[in-house]
């Protein structure tokens, strides 16, 4: 097990500002009109693809408390083939997984397909609820924040 670096409440000392910013964001695109539980499966893979122990089992505890079915978190690594995804949510982790790994950019049809499910406003909002959840992932991946404790269902 790697040991911790700097713990999620030492960050929050040590930059002040910066987590209340991200956390705001988080409001923001909580507050979108974006279903919950498709934020958390965006946060999820987004966790999953960046190797973030602390993000992947904090999510993992909000999904379980909104009641998120135990199938969806169990495939989610292998969204493509597993029937269980409505259309949105597939454009979502489509979306997801290109802005996580953007070497080879983001073409047209993706975007447009995520566009198509979401329209303009919602796209955005959806981007930068990406954007969010990698700043958390680089954070917490990088200072190796302890992950919390799973929670029951």
């Amino acid at each position: 097990m790697s040991q911790t670096r700097i713990d999620r409440p030492e960050f929050a000392a040590l930059t002040p500002g910066v987590s209340e910013a991200l956390l705001a964001l988080g409001k923001a695109i909580n507050d979108s009109g974006l279903e919950k539980d498709l934020l958390e499966l965006i946060k999820l893979r987004a966790s999953q693809l960046n190797g973030c122990a602390f993000c992947l089992q904090f999510h993992l505890n909000v999904a379980r408390q909104l009641k998120m079915p135990q199938s969806k978190l169990d495939l989610l690594p292998v969204w493509r083939e597993a029937p269980v995804f409505s259309p949105r949510e597939q454009a979502a982790l489509a979306w997801t997984e290109a802005l996580c790994t953007p070497a080879a950019g983001i073409e047209d049809p993706l975007y447009e397909t995520a566009l198509a499910e979401f329209g303009k406003a919602q796209l955005s909002y959806l981007t930068a609820a990406i954007a969010n959840i990698n700043a958390w992932n680089r954070i917490a991946g990088a200072l190796r924040f302890l992950p919390p404790l799973p929670s029951s269902p």
